[in-house]
């Protein structure tokens, strides 16, 4: 079984998934305290089971942890129906009205600023980070201009972000709990006033759509956090660990290049071949069978996502990198009700920064192995440094 604090691992779980995988669709992790399902089929079936719940337990003790459980006990990512089918009607409702569609020149000229930006420090430098000039900053000015908010504040809310998804990993430690409830208090006073004032003057914003909404006080707190949080965390993965992809498969980024048609699916294909979020998971609310594996009632299940996105009894040759691959019925997004909201708004920005990358930077290499982040469930880089 895998260790996921072996740095070796986190390099390259995907040799220890497909090992896994040989022996079964599920198993019971003894370091991680859940059983894991590994195969596309069994990941499939934990996302969409009306038995395997997000059954969201307050982190302990309360008292120290109000405004980490505020944000989590409100959020639609962590609720069931009927409270999940009334959050997803009026936070769907308040997407639909045309934020995505709004947003996408926007996103367009800051991709290509940005890449600009890149270009520039690469010629001053000889290299730069690509998650600093880009891969970082693109999903947060996003959604600062989502939310209505100083695209300025975005860097604070980025460190509130990374402060909170800590919590999401195993064995955190107590500096690294006290951080998150810190982290999760100043982004609850940081919205409260960003919707006061928008209660006073409305504007072109999701915040006053959802304030129009029938969401609570904490709801509308917990809806906003988690669109900073999942947006901004998904993009820069997806982003990082993509384009180190397709620079170490040259032949796919020469494809690209020669081929700008291949955007869509490339965006795919980024997404499932070094997923960004690798482990989600789900309690049971009643015996649960997987793949003939019985979960019991109260106890949980994860579905490694990134194990299921490299399932060859789903994709021809799951280890190589195909831009073109379709279909390609990767999990990344999720499966069921909890099918990622902002999910659209995502592969706009993923499409719009690989469009100005090759565009404006079409020999882009990397410099060097990028070094990766120490956790496992999200699973990101710590630099990109590129030259061209």
């Amino acid at each position: 079984m895998f260790d996921p604090r072996d740095p070796v691992f986190l390099e390259d779980p995907y040799p220890a998934f497909a090992a896994l995988r040989s022996r079964g669709d599920v198993h019971f992790h003894e370091g991680l305290g859940i059983a894991v399902a590994v195969s596309h089929a069994a990941s499939s079936a934990v996302l969409r089971h009306r038995g395997l719940g997000r059954i969201w337990q307050d982190a302990q003790p309360l008292e120290r942890f109000a405004s980490f459980n505020l944000l989590h006990r409100n959020s639609l990512l962590e609720n069931e129906p009927p409270a999940h089918t009334r959050l997803r009607r009026l936070i769907a409702g308040a997407f639909g009205r045309g934020h995505v569609q709004r947003l996408r020149p926007m996103v367009a000229t800051l991709a290509a600023r940005m890449v600009d930006d890149l270009a520039a420090a690469i010629a001053a430098d000889g290299s730069a980070d690509l998650l600093e000039h880009l891969a970082q900053p693109l999903p947060v000015a996003v959604i600062a201009e989502l939310l209505g908010v100083p695209a300025t504040d975005g860097p604070r809310m980025v460190q509130l972000s990374n402060a909170i998804v800590k919590m999401y990993e195993y064995g955190v430690s107590a500096e690294g709990r006290d951080a998150a409830e810190r982290a999760s208090a100043e982004f609850v006073s940081y919205v409260r006033s960003v919707a006061a004032a928008r209660a006073e003057a409305p504007g072109d914003d999701i915040i006053s759509d959802l304030l129009r909404s029938e969401l609570t006080p904490d709801e509308l707190v917990a809806t906003a956090v988690l669109l900073l949080m999942a947006g901004h965390e998904a993009t820069v993965n997806v982003l990082g660990n993509g384009i180190t992809a397709l620079l170490t498969h040259r032949d796919q980024w020469e494809r690209l290049l020669a081929s700008p048609a291949l955007l869509d699916s490339c965006v795919e294909e980024l997404i499932r071949f070094d997923a960004p979020l690798q482990l989600f998971e789900r309690t049971a609310t009643e015996d649960v069978s997987i793949c003939g594996y019985v979960v019991p009632r109260g106890e949980k299940i994860g579905a490694l996502l990134g194990a299921a996105a490299r399932d060859p009894e789903v994709f021809d040759e799951p280890d190589r990198l195909d831009i073109g691959r379709t279909p390609n019925a990767h999990l990344g997004f999720g499966l069921g009700i909890h099918y990622c909201v902002g999910a659209p708004l995502a592969r706009v920005e993923i499409a719009a920064a690989l469009s100005a990358l090759t565009e404006k930077l079409p020999g882009l290499r990397l410099v060097g192995a990028p070094p990766r982040r120490p956790e496992f469930v999200i699973r990101g880089l710590r630099e990109l440094r590129v030259t061209a």
